[in-house]
């Protein structure tokens, strides 16, 4: 499927959205905005990248909590699998509690992961974008359709 297959209003969506991540202490990656938290977490694992990730509401459907609470496990033994290092985080909607138009989305933010390796698994999971730093530790919104 073609990139355009996303809504533009989706994609505003994505890159508005507070990405944060339950750390030791806990920060909130913004796409486009340096990330001093996440440049140290990087650094004290001697990491070049960082992936964050979810398998939750496949393409932007809502398949409500017991699927979602499936797929996420299903994210984290596959990632256990392959001897990754993540945190657990949420993807949350940047408006007030009064207008936001979706519910936090149980996340991942994980270390050491490519971009190639985390758009193969964001299509796997049947994501239609995810979040991908590099060393700069400038998070960037990847399209997956």
């Amino acid at each position: 499927m073609p990139e355009s297959a996303i809504s533009p209003s989706l994609i505003q969506a994505y890159l508005a959205a507070d990405y944060r991540v339950d750390a030791e202490l806990p920060f909130t990656l913004k796409v486009g905005v340096f990330s001093e938290p996440l440049a140290h977490l990087l650094q004290r694992h001697q990491s070049d990248c960082a992936a964050y990730l979810t398998a939750c509401n496949p393409l932007g459907r809502d398949v409500g909590d017991i699927e979602n609470a499936a797929r996420q496990a299903e994210l984290s033994r596959e990632l256990k699998g392959r001897s990754l290092r993540f945190i657990d985080g949420v993807g949350l909607d940047s408006q007030s509690e009064e207008t936001q138009k979706w519910p936090g989305e149980v996340s991942f933010l994980v270390l050491g992961l490519s971009l190639e390796a985390s758009r193969a698994l964001g299509r796997k999971h049947e994501q239609n974008a995810l979040i991908w730093c590099g060393k700069d530790a400038v998070p960037q919104l990847v399209l997956l359709r």
